[in-house]
């Protein structure tokens, strides 16, 4: 392959979408005011744009997103301007999402990379899962209408309840609640620790659960 066909088949592509997949690892959002990313992400961008730290309802810039291991926040960005910003998070896929207005999902802190500006959100943790996460396992919620990249190590399935995850390789849900549950049988075993010891069940007949072939903090 010479060098001209190497830059065309790699080079950005151009479309009218605001936010646009440039290959499987690779998210381009056209930003026209402001977007919010997973601080770190920014690979590249184009145009007049500037990255600024976001405040968050648990206080702080490093209140949004919870790194399991230590308790401590991962920064968000506000990404404000007008241009092309480039995102990736370690080589993971994307799954670009566009809810309608009213539609909702939660996902797993670690694995929200962007969101449009008017898509509401809120944080929570699941305290239940402290055993396992240290600070408790911490969610996003997210309400449309707007843009949502998500992130998954490899593909991701996509399950219907009624169903029971590892927490550990729970990407995110919508329709459906989670219950923690203990396997009293793995939490027995002395020296040894497992993510299978908790379990999410997911119970109804509406939503759906979204499971990728990782264990993010086992």
């Amino acid at each position: 392959m010479n060098i001209e066909s190497f830059t065309s088949e790699h080079g950005p592509t151009e479309t009218d979408e605001p936010f646009e997949l440039e290959n499987s690892y690779t998210l381009d959002i056209d930003v026209n005011d402001s977007v919010l990313a997973k601080a770190g992400s920014m690979v590249a961008y184009t145009g007049d744009l500037s990255f600024t730290g976001k405040s968050s309802p648990e206080g702080g810039i490093t209140g949004f997103i919870k790194e399991a291991a230590t308790g401590e926040g991962t920064p968000v960005m506000r990404v404000e301007g007008n241009g092309h910003v480039y995102l990736a998070d370690n080589e993971k896929k994307i799954q670009l999402l566009e809810l309608d207005a009213g539609d909702s999902i939660t996902v797993n802190g670690e694995d929200v990379l962007a969101f449009d500006s008017d898509v509401s959100y809120d944080i929570s943790s699941m305290d239940s899962l402290a055993g396992a996460f240290a600070g408790g396992f911490t969610n996003v919620y997210l309400e449309g209408p707007g843009y949502v990249a998500i992130t998954t190590h490899a593909d991701p399935i996509i399950f219907e309840p009624p169903v029971t995850t590892d927490p550990s390789a729970t990407v995110a849900w919508s329709g459906t609640t989670p219950n923690v549950q203990v396997n009293r049988n793995l939490s027995d075993m002395v020296g040894q620790e497992s993510g299978e010891r908790f379990q999410m069940d997911f119970d109804g007949q509406s939503g759906f659960v979204v499971v990728q072939p990782h264990e993010e903090h086992a």
